[in-house]
């Protein structure tokens, strides 16, 4: 029998690690992307995994990324030597910008350099930063994007094509799984929230979680679309951020106030009941110059627990969401399309039933971290060898 090929030895950078143990001090996109990979690529058999990672809240970030990117200097070549890896992969942009000055040194040493670029970490409109990011896709062997969207911006910045592949993010399937009895959660989700008699039984639950940033559209949801809707609809929204104020003005504005709880950060337990205890989840972003939507991991976790997706078609989004089987795409900033969907499932449960089922199975069948790890570990063993012309990995695909 013939032995397989020697597990690739691989030292995983990252600066979007949480602090150990509280797992809500550094929430969002990117902060998923890097710590579902890093932990499905430490469990694969063909990876010998190593990992240089800065583990830190969402707010001391900035102020901890000097001495840990001076740090990496040293720390990336020494793993290297020490270590004979082979590839160094960048869970995103902001330290793949090591590239430019470590190349030639790690070169010498048979390493291949691979990144992760996710959305704002390539679109970012900084003048000096976007002088960086063309010299940064021009030093890596291998441009990882999250999605066709990301991809897209990295071509226009520079990026070699026959070194972009595009490979998606992935979900903990052992972390997120529909309810037996989606009754029975909502009871639940309900009791914790300390609304099971505020919240009338037969109600629609909305849901959103993320980030209140300008281009995840809750301010907009809120404002135009939920006053289109019957008073038994109710939206969830957990998350906080630079729009948590505008979004709490127009809450006030339509006298929201008993149809919009905001939940603020929420910890995996309760992001658990909310997902298998609502209805519905909404993605309804809108286009901010600079700051596209890379992907949308929160939209495989609700898929996967079994919650049809109503999302904007727009950017990353159009990767996570397949009209019809996990949910459907909607025009960015149309409230009356988004309002005739929830009218269509609220008067149809039995449709909202047979839509549940059909989102938990496409996400599970489609992105399981399992699957994504296999992916880029295809892709690093085809990479070529640093100081060779790189040879095509391919068009941009998904697993």
């Amino acid at each position: 029998m013939t032995p397989g090929p020697e597990p690739l030895r691989t030292l995983y950078v990252s600066h979007s690690f949480p602090l150990r143990g509280d797992p809500l001090s550094n929430v969002g996109g990117m902060q998923r992307v890097a710590t579902g990979l890093h932990a499905a690529l430490a469990a694969h058999p063909g990876v010998r995994l190593s990992s240089l990672v800065l583990e830190t809240s969402w707010e001391d970030t900035p102020r901890r990324m000097i001495p840990f990117m001076a740090g990496l200097l040293r720390g990336i070549p020494r793993a290297v030597e020490t270590q004979g890896i082979q590839v160094v992969l960048f869970s995103s942009m902001v330290t793949a910008t090591l590239a430019l000055p470590l190349r030639r040194r790690l070169a010498a040493h048979g390493a291949r350099l691979a990144a992760i670029p996710v959305g704002l970490d390539v679109t970012l409109p900084v003048l000096p930063y976007q002088w960086l990011v063309p010299r940064v896709l021009r030093s890596l062997d291998v441009v990882l994007p999250i999605s066709r969207a990301t991809a897209r911006e990295c071509l226009a910045r520079g990026a070699p094509p026959e070194r972009v592949h595009v490979i998606p993010c992935g979900v903990d399937t052992a972390s997120f799984s529909p309810p037996a009895d989606r009754a029975a959660a909502r009871r639940e989700l309900l009791e914790t929230l300390g609304a099971a008699g505020a919240i009338p039984p037969g109600a629609l639950l909305l849901c959103s979680v993320g980030r209140h940033q300008e281009r995840k559209g809750f301010h907009w949801f809120v404002g135009e679309v939920l006053p289109r809707l019957p008073a038994d609809v109710v939206y969830l929204l957990g998350g906080d951020g630079p729009m948590t104020p505008a979004i709490r003005r127009e809450v006030e504005r339509h006298g929201l106030g008993d149809r919009v709880r905001l939940l603020g950060r929420v910890s995996e337990e309760m992001l658990g009941k909310l997902y298998r205890g609502a209805d519905l989840f909404v993605m309804p972003n809108v286009p901010v110059v600079g700051d596209i939507e890379g992907f949308g991991v929160v939209m495989l976790e609700a898929g996967l627990c079994g919650l049809p997706v109503l999302a904007a078609d727009l950017e990353g989004i159009r990767d996570v969401v397949r009209e019809g089987e996990s949910g459907h795409l909607v025009p960015s900033g149309d409230a009356g399309a988004f309002a005739s969907l929830v009218l269509r499932y609220a008067g149809d449960r039995d449709a909202l039933a047979r839509a549940s089922a059909s989102a938990s199975r496409y996400v599970a069948d489609t992105f399981s971290w399992e699957a994504v790890a296999d992916h880029h570990l295809r892709i690093l063993r085809s990479a070529a060898p640093v100081g060779e012309r790189p040879r095509s990995l391919g068009s941009a695909t998904t697993p």
